[in-house]
């Protein structure tokens, strides 16, 4: 194996170059995986352009930023390697959010609040490289049927799953997903394949995106911005209560980080409905809800953050063809191009849904 790689390194905002790298070591309890598939997360946008920080002590690089990513195992630390539980050549997906597994929050399964977390690719070295290095406790080998490309959206997946849990839908309820992008698409699909759900409506602003969502399963596609739209309506609530008989929705998700949103989602929910509070909100943002129907109407909002104990039932979704996520990969590019590809992202150029590096 070689024992140097190719990555690209974020220093700081729009300043991220390809470079010559170290190929990690492994230490007792880490896997060093052969990166093959890493999919270019919202947050990782965010980072390039300066509007989040990454977690590292300064919030700044240097840092190799991915945490999307499929690949195959080349290397094993000791304590994995004892356990017989990886060898090289195994396909794998990797959970970015490592738990320590001994601090109380984990102790009580809340593993997304440990108190020790490492994520590689927001405080750790990434997958925008060649080879990444993993705690053993965050990867999961592939199914034979599970391509690297779908494994790498598995994350934003269980991230989903973990949303559309906490939802609780019944048999046969109306779903209303606010926000058509890659994980809200992933929603639509899951909702009615693998939750029950009776009717979905897919609520956005861009054309391409909600008729996208009636590939996977939306019944009802409604653009509130665009006056041109064939799916534009006026007033969101009366079209949904049209839809519905006056009921409104009896759950909602939120997969959208606008404040705006998710505060019509609260009032088109019906009776006794769920709301899901899933985009991650801008660090000053508050949100208002009318006290008074809010509470005689008995709705509950509820959040939903990161995946845990999620990653087993995501990859038997995945697994028992409950949804198609390699459709949803509109856009692949080298190692090389990952600048230019959050660029376009950014700008949506070519109608984006997802895109992923493949890393050669």
């Amino acid at each position: 194996m070689a024992e140097k790689m190719k990555a690209q390194v974020f220093y700081e905002k729009e300043k991220m170059e390809m470079e010559e790298l170290v190929v990690p070591a492994v230490g007792d309890s880490d896997v060093l995986v052969k990166v093959k598939n890493v999919g270019i997360c919202g947050s990782d946008i965010s980072y390039y352009y300066g509007l989040s920080p990454v977690d590292t002590p300064d919030g700044k690089g240097p840092i190799v930023l991915g945490h999307e990513f499929s690949g195959e195992v080349v290397d094993v630390g000791s304590i994995p390697q004892s356990m017989r539980i990886f060898k090289p050549g195994d396909r794998v997906v990797v959970n970015p959010v490592q738990h320590c597994n001994a601090c109380y929050n984990c102790a009580q399964g809340k593993t997304h609040m440990c108190q020790n977390l490492k994520v590689p690719g927001v405080s750790v070295n990434g997958a925008f490289a060649e080879y990444c290095s993993s705690h053993y406790t965050g990867l999961f080998k592939l199914p034979d049927n599970v391509s690297y490309e779908a494994g790498a959206l598995i994350e934003p997946l269980a991230c989903g799953v973990n949303g559309m849990n906490r939802l609780t839908i019944e048999p046969g309820q109306f779903v209303a997903v606010f926000g058509p992008g890659p994980i809200g698409l992933m929603m639509v699909q899951i909702a009615k394949t693998a939750y029950g759900a009776g009717k979905v409506a897919l609520i956005g602003t861009r054309d391409y995106r909600l008729e996208a969502g009636k590939k996977y399963g939306a019944d009802f596609l409604f653009n509130t911005s665009d006056k041109n739209s064939n799916y534009y309506v006026p007033d969101l609530k009366k079209a949904l209560s049209d839809v519905t008989r006056g009921s409104l929705a009896d759950r909602i998700i939120v997969p959208t980080s606008s404040n705006e949103a998710f505060e019509e989602a609260v009032n088109c929910g019906g009776n006794c409905s769920i709301i899901v509070h899933f985009g991650l909100p801008d660090g000053d943002a508050v949100f208002k809800v009318p006290a008074l129907s809010f509470h005689t109407m008995d709705k509950q909002i509820r959040s939903a953050w990161l995946a845990p104990q999620v990653w087993p039932q995501t990859i038997r979704i995945i697994q028992e063809g409950l949804i198609d996520l390699e459709s949803l990969v509109t856009h692949k590019a080298p190692l090389r191009d990952t600048v230019g590809t959050i660029q376009a992202l950014k700008e949506r150029k070519g109608n984006p849904i997802k895109a992923e590096i493949v890393v050669e």
